[in-house]
């Protein structure tokens, strides 16, 4: 049996696809000119640019590649979006809408909106499987209401919004729907067209692509105002010299998803399934956190009574898991997104995140399972008389 831990992280972050190295090699080497540059090295880049941004652009179901802005990943991305489009529009006003669930990414830049340009701010907040109401959000708006910022996909428990019923609301009223997209868009699950929103954030290493690398999608006729600005890369949008092998890297991890050259997300479905009703028959009272259906084929948040699930995982090093999203690793306060659908203090801390994705495979699901349950079993013994 193999001593490799289990990887059920994928939320947190993917491993890198192999074709995906393949296809940066050669820019972190040889092919390594400036696609600002007019020589022969820098039309190679620019071209090899050109090609990624087209390939991001499919993924997404844009209508072109100039729809698609580079960053330095899906921080930066709504940074731009909630930031740059509120700005541009503050003299039609100042209010925001976002929901309780989001990225601590998101929410800091309504923050930062908040606190430096005098912007209002709406959080509208969920039911218990995490899905905000679009009656909600309607209900949220004002004559002031310049921008709606909510998440498709969540980073803890996988819950799928309703974002095409949320955009028949703001589109007639001209304000501005963003969309962190970057959980979504590794199954294929983005489509901005048929969503309707004007702005979505996304992130190559949610996707088996490289680390340091994103986008933001922008439909076309969008405003937005620069954040960072310098010599007028990304259309004046991001300044900097372009990082082009990530940029090749994630053209290339969006081209495998977008061409069906990946396994299908109904076969990590399937294997999220199959570990959640194993875990779920041998740990009683176990519940599951998200919507029941409507969220993402790899997420499995559950929440475990009667168990602190820090002390689960560290007595599970053969398991490589988390209790929730990696940016509140140490911070040693309950989910924000746990506790706003509804579950206490000690709830939210017993709740363990298992993500699956492609990589996944039967073996590693029979492994976990048996790991997690046994490890529960010897935490609270009153579990197993039970079980």
């Amino acid at each position: 049996m193999s001593t490799e831990p289990i990887y059920l992280d994928h939320q947190a972050t993917t491993p890198l696809d192999g074709r995906v190295l393949e296809a940066m090699l050669p820019f972190l080497t040889r092919e390594y000119g400036n696609p600002s540059s007019p020589h022969t090295f820098g039309r190679t880049a620019a071209k090899a640019v050109r090609t990624a941004r087209r390939q991001v652009s499919d993924l997404v179901g844009a209508k072109n590649e100039l729809e698609i802005v580079f960053t330095s990943g899906a921080t930066e991305a709504n940074h731009l979006a909630i930031v740059g489009a509120a700005l541009a529009a503050r003299p039609r006003g100042g209010h925001i809408v976002t929901t309780a669930i989001e990225h601590k990414a998101v929410l800091a830049a309504c923050r930062r909106l908040v606190d430096h340009h005098d912007f209002t701010l709406t959080r509208v907040g969920v039911d218990r499987h995490g899905r905000v109401h679009p009656a909600d959000i309607a209900a949220a708006l004002t004559p002031h209401t310049v921008l709606v910022s909510v998440m498709h996909a969540n980073n803890e428990i996988g819950t799928l919004q309703r974002l095409a019923a949320i955009a028949e609301i703001t589109a007639p009223r001209g304000i501005v729907l963003h969309t962190d997209a970057a959980q979504s868009a590794g199954y294929g699950l983005l489509d901005v067209t048929e969503l309707g929103v004007d702005l979505a954030s996304l992130s190559a290493h949610k996707l088996h692509g490289p680390k340091g690398i994103g986008a933001l999608y922008i439909r076309g006729g969008t405003r937005i105002t620069a954040q960072q600005t310098g010599g007028g890369q990304e259309r004046g949008l991001r300044a900097g010299t372009p990082n082009v092998p990530a940029i090749v890297g994630f053209g290339s991890a969006a081209h495998l998803i977008a061409t069906d050259a990946v396994p299908p997300p109904t076969r990590t479905r399937a294997l999220r399934d199959q570990l959640q009703d194993r875990l779920l028959s041998a740990i009683p009272g176990a519940t599951v956190n998200g919507h029941p259906h409507r969220r993402l084929p790899g997420n499995l948040s559950l929440t475990l009574p009667g168990i602190e699930a820090a002390d689960l995982l560290d007595r599970l090093p053969g398991i490589a898991a988390s209790t929730g999203s990696a940016c509140n690793t140490g911070s040693g306060e309950p989910s924000h997104v746990l506790t706003a659908i509804g579950l206490t203090r000690d709830q939210a801390r017993a709740t363990l995140r298992l993500s699956l994705d492609r990589t996944t495979t039967d073996t590693d699901i029979d492994r976990a399972a048996d790991l997690i349950t046994r490890t529960a079993h010897t935490l609270v013994p009153a579990i197993a008389d039970a079980a």
